[in-house]
């Protein structure tokens, strides 16, 4: 591990958008700086992700001074939308949580995502992730908050476990389809100079000046067989994780993460595992990124 540095930072200004990839980004307690703060939702306040609208692909949205965003799209003007200065809140029903968010003013920004979806949809900001949504209590320490994403502040994924991951799919059922690229999985920090699934044994690790517990790993959805660049859907990666790294009901690539401190990290910082052990079990582990509908009832969080 005495080799492993930080390849790359993903940030993704709207949840399911395209991202981008800056060389140096500030963590706070719930996640990256402007990652997923801003999401769509329909006109019954459900989340809509890549999950449901697989074109969301090609989409894309670049930060802007004091927390906008740029939007664009195939066959779409791009629009700069303005962080909401209004408190009025609206639900955000975000899988089993239900948090509170602040439309965008400007109307012209609804009427760009509805266009761009084909249906009503609105452009939600959340204006204060200190307090609008816990973590997962299954998994959280008191205190501890985070964004749009989908239950923690910062998903991590290393290539050299994606290496194994395309060596396993070419030798599957659908070579054709590998090998993948990172951007299936939309991390926020990928790790270089690891053996391949090393992650899956951190509990505590630093990147660069900033320390991060390791809260569960990461089950992944169809959203990973999307192509990020055309919006097409495949077989792969669940094929080959359903048979290679299925762990109770969940197939797993990357770990969740959560940061003890805040700190500026950059691409080229050493990274550093302070502990190892077994991941965290917790008995009866629900599922947070499940389709909404499909079990436990909703949990209201910070909706002042």
């Amino acid at each position: 591990m005495g080799n492993a540095r930080l390849r790359s930072i993903h940030v993704h200004p709207v949840k399911s958008l395209r991202g981008i990839a800056p060389r140096q980004a500030e963590v706070e307690p719930w996640g990256l700086a402007g990652d997923r703060r801003w999401v769509l939702i329909d006109d019954r306040g459900r989340v809509v992700t890549q999950r449901q609208c697989p074109r969301l692909a090609q989409a894309a949205a670049e930060p802007l001074p004091g927390g906008g965003v740029r939007l664009s799209a195939p066959g779409l003007p791009a629009l700069d939308v303005a962080p909401p200065r209004w408190a009025r809140t609206v639900r955000v029903e975000i899988f089993r949580d239900e948090v509170a968010g602040v439309p965008a003013e400007d109307p012209a920004a609804h009427a760009w995502v509805s266009r761009c979806l084909g249906a009503q949809t609105r452009l939600v900001h959340m204006d204060d992730p200190a307090v609008r949504r816990p973590v997962d209590p299954a998994y959280a320490r008191p205190g501890e908050t985070v964004s749009f994403a989908d239950g923690y502040p910062l998903l991590l994924t290393t290539t050299a476990s994606l290496d194994a991951l395309n060596s396993l799919i070419a030798q599957g059922d659908h070579p054709d389809e590998g090998p993948l690229p990172m951007n299936r999985f939309r991390p926020n920090v990928v790790v270089e100079g690891t053996t391949p699934w090393a992650e899956d044994g951190w509990t505590r690790l630093a990147i660069g000046e900033v320390v991060l517990r390791v809260a569960k790993s990461c089950g992944r959805c169809v959203v990973t067989t999307t192509d990020q660049t055309t919006g097409a859907r495949g077989k792969e990666p669940l094929r080959t994780l359903s048979g290679h790294r299925r762990f109770g009901t969940k197939l797993v690539f990357g770990q969740n993460l959560v940061p003890l401190n805040r700190g500026t990290i950059q691409v080229g910082d050493q990274v550093t595992v302070l502990e190892e052990g077994p991941p965290p079990a917790v008995p009866g582990d629900r599922d947070r990124t499940a389709e909404p509908g499909t079990g436990a009832g909703v949990r209201r969080v910070g909706m002042r």
